[in-house]
């Protein structure tokens, strides 16, 4: 198998223990698709006994290369069919850094990433209709000094 260890940027060699093999991208390939695949599902995929199987998830929870798992949802069943994008752009950027932390806090903001360039934030907002979206970005410009840009989902065609 060509084992190939995962660049972290730095000169140093990476230990034999920290290699990432064809073996273990298959198990994340078979669990990034299916989190509650089973051992014994696993086992068929990598070819591996179901005990090596689990020391080698196991293995890859320990070093954070599996960092949990997730239930996918689906939205418009839950009553939330209106995704956006919302990009936030500090108006006071000395408050930059207490940003994401406030808009944690805030029902209906999924996600949000720091990104480059103009904006300094990008969101996921959920929410369940057009007058909540308008609530909702009401809410995050009460919250924190920004410049929001919106730009409504129409459909998600994947999604990790």
């Amino acid at each position: 198998m060509n084992e190939r260890p995962i660049s972290t940027g730095k000169l140093s060699r990476v230990p034999q223990s920290e290699v990432i093999d064809q073996v273990d991208r298959a198990i994340i390939e078979v669990l990034t698709a299916d989190g509650r695949a089973t051992l014994a599902k696993l086992s068929d995929k990598t070819g591996l006994s179901v005990s090596a199987v689990q020391s080698r998830v196991q293995k890859l929870e320990r070093r954070g290369i599996i960092a949990g798992y997730r239930a996918v949802v689906d939205h418009e069943a839950l009553g939330t069919p209106i995704s956006a994008f919302v990009s936030v752009t500090p108006l006071d950027y000395s408050q930059q850094s207490q940003i994401p932390a406030r808009l944690a806090e805030i029902a209906g903001v999924m996600s949000c990433y720091s990104i480059a360039g103009a904006p300094s934030y990008m969101l996921l907002v959920r929410t369940q209709s057009p007058s909540h979206l308008e609530d909702l970005l009401n809410t995050i410009h009460a919250s924190v000094p920004v410049s929001t840009q919106t730009t409504l989902i129409l459909q998600a065609y994947f999604e990790e």
